[in-house]
């Protein structure tokens, strides 16, 4: 995938808080991978449930956290569609990111601080990339833009992309926000050499004391399988099964195998030299899990949180009391994370812990 950086200049962008923090706090929800096409095996009694019935449910109960105070974001964090394959009759992606906006957009009752509807965030996932531009799998229809280009012209506002105009490869989701001090940023699939190009330029305009939460689809430890294919062609095919989704050609071997330890190791070097990005939400493989990702050089400590997903949880898929997501508060004062997992199918709480987002060198000279 061959992607020209000055078409990420323009359109890429970064973005200050919709309305000033008044509160010691910043709190907001993540979760991920909704996967609208799918249907759960069993959901409360019932068998065969829709991703549109189960993620209903999901926002019901992310709506009561109003008697706890406002929300600041929700943050989607990527598949909001399933892809659209054949053989598992998925519908089409036009049609699931349209029940996802009555589910998520519409139907959230959510409301900040300053009383105005909490919004909705959204990262691109790789099923949402593959159907916009295509898979090695038979899908239909083979290519839906849909969901790549609602998700881009919510987050890249003012921008105005229809399925004619859209381009993966130059309209990627790249921006930021600013709330409590901390600054917020938001990666289409995975930080890969234009998102860390882009996240560089981002950065240079925040200071080096002020924490970096990045959002973005794939774990640090990317899947090789979504880099661009290293053979023939470099093309979407059956017999390599690359997706093609993110800007680097895979460097670790010929094969979707093998572990992308160089393309890790661009990350982690990328950490290593911004010492203010401290933390790491991501879906993509899909359980509870609080963890702190070193890279495959054991150079850097990134507090990272994997979320479940509704439709495709490792563990929820096959007991629903465990469906959870995150929410998170972050004490601007004292720049404490703390992340508790809701239990939503059970109206409970799960794990609870705490980070310390301030940057390494602020620690020390703050402690």
């Amino acid at each position: 995938m061959r992607v020209l950086l000055s078409a990420f200049l323009l359109a890429a962008t970064a973005f200050v808080a919709d309305e000033p923090q008044a509160h010691n706090r910043v709190r907001f929800v993540f979760t991920s991978d909704a996967h609208y096409g799918l249907t759960r095996r069993t959901f409360r009694g019932r068998s065969d449930v829709s991703a549109h019935d189960v993620n209903t449910a999901l926002v019901s109960d992310i709506n009561t956290l109003s008697s706890d105070g406002p929300i600041d974001f929700v943050v989607e964090g990527g598949d909001v569609a399933n892809r659209a394959e054949i053989e598992e009759h998925v519908q089409a992606p036009s049609i699931s990111w349209a029940q996802f906006k009555t589910d998520y957009i519409d139907h959230l009752t959510l409301r900040t601080e300053a009383g105005s509807p909490t919004p909705v965030y959204v990262v691109p996932g790789n099923h949402d990339a593959s159907n916009a531009i295509g898979f090695y799998k038979a899908m239909r229809p083979a290519v839906d833009k849909t969901p790549m280009v609602e998700i881009y012209n919510l987050m890249m506002a003012p921008a105005a992309r229809t399925t004619a105009t859209y381009n993966y490869a130059t309209d990627r989701v790249l921006t930021s926000r600013d709330a409590g001090g901390v600054h917020f940023v938001f990666l289409t699939v995975w930080p890969d050499s234009i998102g860390r190009g882009w996240l560089a330029r981002d950065l240079e305009h925040v200071p080096r004391s002020t924490p970096v939460v990045v959002f973005t689809h794939d774990q640090p430890d990317a899947q090789s399988k979504h880099f661009t294919n290293p053979n023939g062609a470099h093309d979407i095919n059956a017999a390599d099964r690359f997706e093609n989704l993110l800007s680097d050609t895979f460097a670790d071997g010929k094969t979707a195998d093998v572990d992308d330890v160089a393309e890790q190791s661009a990350w982690e070097d990328f950490v290593r030299r911004h010492p203010n990005v401290t933390a790491y939400f991501h879906g993509n493989s899909n359980w509870n899990e609080f963890y702190v990702w070193s890279g495959p050089h054991h150079s850097v400590a990134l507090h990272t949180f994997r979320v479940d997903s509704p439709m495709k949880g490792k563990f929820s898929e096959g007991d629903e009391r465990r469906l959870s997501y995150h929410v998170v508060t972050i004490d601007t004062q004292t720049m404490t994370m703390a992340v508790r997992e809701r239990l939503w199918n059970t109206a409970s709480w799960g794990d609870t812990t705490s980070a310390d987002l301030r940057p390494r060198d602020v620690r020390l000279t703050q402690n």
